[in-house]
């Protein structure tokens, strides 16, 4: 079946009790047994109907066997980490997104866990830093917000080769764009918030794994911690899945026409985006997934005024997350990775007048003149 298709018709379409071309949301808590029997459903937390159609779906589309909803991108990623043990080395890769940094140095500090952070796109390089105490690899790719491309398959072989564990990040690409499991990868986990959900109306987070050792213990920390999605939170994010093959397309479409746009402009230093001829790591990226996404970074010359340029924006909107029908701009230096010491940023190239752009699938005519507006405005300043 064609990915657009099974978008749709997977285990969301039809509700198995009334035949609803839609999910029922099931506000229960609790459900009805029998005396000396365990019913299929027996408290929201441990199961609910309508988060169940939700990880079977996720499941399906990633084409793993086991699927997790959590109420975070984060609550999942945390899930996931906590497979490892005190003492327990973890290898990430350099350009991370804040929020799993701010995570792993929690862990590192209060749990014992012990962080590399490398250049995930030099296989040689990861190899390097594996130690006896090694468990698993970490990998974002394309990364947030640098866009660096990781070799999945690579990173799978020589894992396994080691025994480790690896977890990935699909956010950006989506399982329309991007399958890790296919490529070897044992975890995958998302902000479903993003692209899956697709409206900017829902907080929530995904997991799926194949093997099912680490689904039984994910499955676990996902009941005992009880960091579940609720149940129209799920409903929200199955009824995004349905739209993400189309919105994904047209949000591509205008990503590819805006970073060549901005390519070569006066007051843009640097373009990132995995679909541009000069991007490292295009070849890669191409061979492991069907398009570019629709995620970009500019970096403004230094004199210029990034405030100034994103107070003059129409249409764009200023805010955190990405993934929405409307283009958001974010200044990672003071929202996503606003709690990594500026050092640290520096180092992983997240310049202090690096903008990440996701998006939309508004008119790419009407995105290019917002844009162009707003830096014509903000060269005009300095």
């Amino acid at each position: 079946m064609d990915m657009l298709t099974k978008l749709i018709h997977n285990a969301s379409l039809i509700d198995t009790a009334t035949g609803a071309s839609s999910t029922a949301v099931y506000h229960a808590s609790t459900f009805h047994q029998h005396p000396g029997e365990t019913g299929a459903w027996v408290y929201s937390r441990a199961g609910n109907p309508t988060r169940q159609a939700l990880e079977a779906t996720i499941a399906d589309l990633e084409q793993g066997s086991y699927g997790f909803a959590f109420a975070s991108g984060m609550a999942a990623i945390a899930a996931v980490m906590m497979l490892f043990e005190q003492g327990d080395h973890v290898i990430l890769p350099r350009d991370i997104y804040g929020g799993t940094f701010d995570l792993m140095a929690q862990l590192v500090a209060r749990y014992g866990l012990q962080a590399t952070y490398v250049d995930l796109s030099n296989l040689a390089e990861v190899e390097a830093h594996i130690t006896p105490r090694t468990r698993g690899i970490y990998i974002e790719t394309p990364s947030n917000p640098t866009l660096k491309i990781t070799d999945l398959r690579g990173v799978a072989d020589l894992a396994h080769r080691h025994g480790l564990i690896t977890i990935a990040d699909n956010t950006f690409m989506s399982p329309y764009l991007q399958r890790p499991l296919t490529m070897g990868i044992d975890i995958v986990v998302h902000s479903a918030t993003k692209f899956l959900g697709g409206h900017s109306d829902v907080i929530a987070g995904l997991a799926v794994a194949t093997d099912p050792e680490l689904a039984a213990r994910i499955g676990k920390n996902q009941k005992t911690w009880g960091g579940i999605l609720g149940p129209d939170d799920s409903w929200l994010v199955l009824r995004g899945i349905k739209t993400l093959g189309v919105r994904m397309d047209r949000a591509q479409q205008n990503a590819l026409y805006l970073a060549n746009w901005f390519v070569g402009r006066q007051g843009i230093k640097q373009v990132y985006y995995p679909g541009l001829a000069h991007h490292p790591g295009l070849q890669t990226h191409m061979a492991q997934a069907l398009g570019a996404g629709a995620v970009l970074s500019v970096v403004l010359e230094d004199s210029l005024n990034w405030q100034a340029f994103v107070e003059h924006l129409q249409y764009a909107i200023f805010a955190v997350s990405l993934g929405g029908v409307e283009t958001i701009v974010s200044h990672p230096a003071t929202m996503s990775h606003a709690a990594m010491p500026a050092p640290e940023r520096q180092r992983r190239g997240v310049d202090d007048n690096l903008l990440r752009i996701s998006v939309g699938i508004e008119s790419i005519n009407d995105l290019i003149r917002d844009f162009e507006a707003a830096l014509t405005y903000v060269t005009s300043l300095s």
